[in-house]
Formats: C-alpha cells, structure tokens, sequence
C-alpha cells in the first residue's frame, strides 16, 4: 500500500466510508430503505401520531415504528440517531469503542407543547400565568427531567456515551444542510490529522403540531393533504410545497490509510465538501443563485473533479416553487447544456424532507447509488415543469455512478454539497 493511493490530490488522506446507517419513513436499516426508494414506494401519510383538526397540513413522512416517553422531538431524534449509528458502526466493524468523534446534526431544541401546558397546569393559575409562577413550578422539582431532555447537546452526549466516541461530542444546527455539516466537519477533522475516525449523524424526530404550524406559517408546506402519496412532486409545475419527514443516517468515515491497515471494506469516499453562506434573507436563496452556484463550484475544487466526471446529482429537491427553481438555476450555471441529460433526483419525492437528517440521508443514498449502480426515482413527476431543463429521473436508472453530487441547502442561506465517489481520481 503506498501513501499516494491513501492521500488526494492535494495531499491530504483520503476520506473513505465504511459503514452506512438509515431509519427513514421508508423502512428500518439500508436495505429496506433502499428496496422501497428504488421501487418508488411513498412513506408519506395522513400524520396519526396527533390531532390534526385546524391544520393546513396533516400529512409528513413519519416514522411510525419507534415510541418514546414522552413523545416529543429529543427522544425520537435520539433513536433514530442510535438505530442508525448502530447500522453504520457495525457495518465498519470498527468495534465498539470508537476510535474517533461525533459530529451530529440535531433539530432545535425547546420546550414542546405537552410539556408547556404541564408547567401552566403545575403554576397553580391557568387564568394569569406569568413568568413568576412558571418559575414557581419548576422549581418544585417535578420536572427536573426535562432540564436534560431539552437541552441543544444531550442528544449528541448520549449518542457518544453510547459508541463510546472520543472527545466533546459536537451538535450543529445548519438548518436543512445540517445533515451534510456534520459530514464536512468529519471529513476536514480526518484531513487535518486531528483523528483517524468520525461518527456523522444526521437526525430529526420533529413532526409535531408546532413545527406545522410554522411551516405553515411561512407558506412552506404543502396542502393536498387528499393523497398523501403524491403530495411531494420537486421539480413539477403543479408542486405546491415540501412534506415534513423524519428519521436519521449515519456514515462511519476514516482515513483511508487506516481504514486499508485494519483491513476495513471501504464502501466509497467523500472526495469533496463545498460550503457557502448566503444570508439574502432569513428563508429564502439569493435570487441570483451565486450561494448555490459557489457551493457547488466548492465542492467539485475541493474533489478535484470536473463538472462532466459527475454521473447524477442527488438533488435537494425539496418540491417548493422557489428552491426547485433555484436549485435548477445552479445546476445548469455550473453544469451547463450537460444538465438537460445528466440524471437528477430527488428522494424527498418519497420521504419528505428530513430537514436537520436530510443532508446525511441523501449522502447515504448517493452512496448506495454508487454501490447498486441505480438511481432511485422522483416520484410524482407527472406534470414537469417546462422552466426547468432537467433530466428527472422518474423510473430507477441502472447505470454506472462512479460520482455523485449531493445538495443541500437550507433556510437562512446554509449551503453544503458533497462529491461522493467509488473510488478516488
């Protein structure tokens, strides 16, 4: 083994995955995921884990399989993160005590609703509730737990107390690129020779009846609430809006060279991470679309690879009318008349949009492209948009993928893409 088969081209060691972990609306574990997502099967439904009478939007792809108490974001947010992670690190077969850090993106963290409505009940007034007797309530020591439970990096504390991770366990919140942060953290942490391994988490448990609403609040969300199944159409003419998704992912990455010394199946590598603040607006992209455009550009550079080495874009294709537009607007800014015939998908067609797991699920999926040599289908693009000049994929491709482009971008102008590969340049 020589070292330039385990450094790029810029020197720096190689980052190659060897394990994969998935829970999504879809099914537990990679394999049932990736069954359903190439088959074109919807995990989104009419939401039945709470009321939803007076909402404009009742529908999101659950996960239903897992209860917590209480039922509230933190908890399922964590178990999702330890199906996943336990998926992935067996996989690696890189043992229990693991050898390396985490880096997890974890939803915002607040009081919810039930818990809320306990502390009013516990302040002895429910007609002039006040801070004061808030306080009142909370002092008397019934909810102590909760102090824990609602805390931004308690997730990230039991994850690592659980795998045995080395150092402070980090917690990022990036909006909807989270997922693909963690990711790039991990990476740049191998490259500088700070550890040998990392633990990247993508996870989100938060569909409940607040986070609707301030969807719903900003227009986001879409309402044809009547067939769940076909809600979430990106790239379409007739989509209205994204569906709210949960579940997690997670990658083991390690130097390569240490990787190949303890004779670890490397799965594929992350050749290059690209990220781009925009801060146009607190929602929405920068209409001019440089964010995105950089963002790709930085990824691609950070891979030393050419736009025409890419073989299909995993897209962030999040089925609202501006962010397909945008999305689309990059593309073809970087990829040129290529983007008419270079495959793109959008997996949140069939899981919605995981938001803070969202960047981690699709680099999972990117790399299980790889591997399978099929591109999972869009679903519900029946109705192209005739704006955008795109080569949807709407049946499973079988082609060979050598690599991926992965897109995220989120609220307030967070921006991160990924090039994933088989093999490195």
């Amino acid at each position: 083994m020589s070292a330039s088969s385990t450094r790029d081209a810029k020197g720096r060691p190689l980052v190659a995955v060897t394990g994969l972990g998935i829970v999504s609306s879809l099914g537990c574990g990679a394999a049932e995921t990736w069954q359903a997502l190439t088959e074109g099967r919807s995990g989104i439904r009419t939401i039945s884990r709470f009321p939803t009478d007076g909402l404009r939007t009742s529908i999101a792809g659950t996960v239903d399989a897992f209860e917590t108490d209480p039922l509230c974001a933190p908890l399922l947010s964590e178990r999702f993160a330890e199906v996943a992670a336990e998926e992935a690190v067996t996989q690696s077969g890189i043992g229990d005590d693991f050898p390396g850090a985490l880096f997890i993106a974890v939803p915002p963290v607040e009081l919810e609703w039930p818990q809320r409505q306990a502390l009013a009940e516990a302040s002895g007034d429910n007609e002039d509730i006040t801070y004061r007797s808030l306080l009142k309530a909370a002092a008397g020591r019934r909810f102590d737990a909760w102090h824990d439970l609602f805390i931004f990096g308690t997730v990230a504390d039991r994850i690592s107390d659980r795998f045995g991770t080395k150092g402070s366990p980090i917690s990022l919140s990036t909006a909807c690129s989270s997922g693909a942060t963690a990711i790039q953290l991990g990476v740049e942490a191998i490259r500088r020779g700070e550890m040998k391994a990392a633990l990247c988490i993508g996870t989100d448990g938060s569909v409940n009846p607040e986070s609707l609403i301030r969807f719903s609040l900003l227009s986001a969300l879409s309402t044809q609430n009547e067939n769940p199944e076909t809600a979430s159409k990106p790239f379409s003419k007739n989509r209205d809006g994204f569906v709210m998704g949960e579940g997690a992912a997670a990658l083991v990455l390690e130097d390569a060279e240490a990787a190949k010394a303890r004779g670890a199946k490397i799965l594929g590598y992350v050749l290059g991470c690209g990220e781009k603040g925009d801060g146009f607006h607190r929602t929405r992209s920068s209409p001019n679309g440089e964010p995105i455009i950089a963002a790709i550009r930085a990824a691609l550079e950070d891979a030393d690879t050419a736009p025409e080495a890419i073989d299909t874009i995993n897209a962030h294709g999040t089925s609202t009318p501006e962010n397909d537009k945008m999305e689309a607007m990059g593309c073809t800014a970087v990829f040129g008349e290529r983007i008419a015939s270079l495959p793109i998908s959008s997996n949140k067609s069939m899981i919605g949009h995981t938001l803070t797991a969202a960047g981690a699920i699709e680099a999972v999926v990117s790399m299980l492209t790889i591997q399978h040599g099929r591109i999972p289908p869009t679903i519900n693009h029946v109705v192209p948009d005739p704006s955008l000049t795109l080569d949807v994929v709407t049946t499973a491709r079988d082609v060979r993928v050598s690599r991926v482009l992965s897109n995220s971008f989120g609220f307030g102008g967070q921006n991160t893409c990924l090039v994933l590969a088989d093999e490195p340049a």
